[in-house]
């Protein structure tokens, strides 16, 4: 279940060659006069199946566009995203702690949880949706905890189950528009082992039309028919 939108991912060291620096005031962009450098990319929020960076540091050589997180209109930022007006794009906020929070200020948030599935052969679990390979995820309901919602959403999704979590792996995120609005979207993500041998039940209501298990080695083809958010997850 959920809105079937790509996601995104906190991440590491970064560098791009980036000619920037004049503020402007009312869009609180940066752009072209000296060289910077993002040197921490904190997070990948996955717009449109596009990255938007959030980043407390910079410093030499970019080549995107840098906006100022506390001061942006995001709405504005999203939408030419999704227009694709622009291709990448930095929120810069100096405070690592405080990037995520001020972003959720701006935008509703909503909380999804999935699973990377395998079986006994070390085979992995994809659904096909809307013309995308994904995998079994939705929106965690109202007092229900993370891991069960992951667990419930394989089951719902697939016909899946006997389900067995092993680890927690990523936090994903992206943003997607409903009811004419932008959202937010945090999925947590758990790797999952299961003795099923059945036949798999798509769950057809949700839009899903397979559900299959597919070898490691037939993995790397079948991920260029992909979300962004879902390449980062292998």
């Amino acid at each position: 279940m959920g809105d079937f939108q790509p996601e995104a991912h906190k991440k590491g060291v970064c560098g791009f060659n980036f000619i920037a620096f004049i503020c402007n005031n009312n869009s609180a962009v940066f752009s072209a006069v000296s060289l910077l450098k993002i040197i921490v990319q904190m997070y990948k929020v996955f717009v449109n199946n596009r990255p938007l960076f959030l980043t407390n540091k910079i410093e030499k050589e970019t080549d995107f566009q840098l906006f100022l997180l506390k001061s942006i209109d995001i709405n504005q930022l999203i939408t030419k995203i999704f227009e694709n007006k622009i291709e990448k794009a930095f929120l810069y906020h100096p405070d690592e702690k405080e990037i995520l929070a001020t972003l959720k200020e701006k935008i509703p948030v909503e909380r999804a949880a999935g699973g990377l599935v395998y079986n006994q052969k070390g085979e992995i679990l994809f659904i096909y949706r809307n013309g995308k390979w994904d995998l079994p995820k939705g929106g965690i309901e109202k007092n229900e905890k993370k891991k069960q919602a992951a667990i419930r959403e394989v089951e719902e999704e697939t016909g899946v189950n006997q389900l067995q979590i092993i680890e927690k792996i990523e936090k994903t995120y992206h943003i997607f528009k409903r009811g004419g609005k932008f959202r937010l979207k945090i999925t947590h993500w758990y790797k999952m082992e299961t003795s099923f041998e059945g036949k798999t039940k798509p769950q057809t209501k949700e839009g899903i039309e397979r559900a299959v298990w597919i070898k490691p080695k037939e993995v790397p083809a079948l991920l260029k028919n992909s979300y962004e958010n879902i390449k980062l997850l292998f």
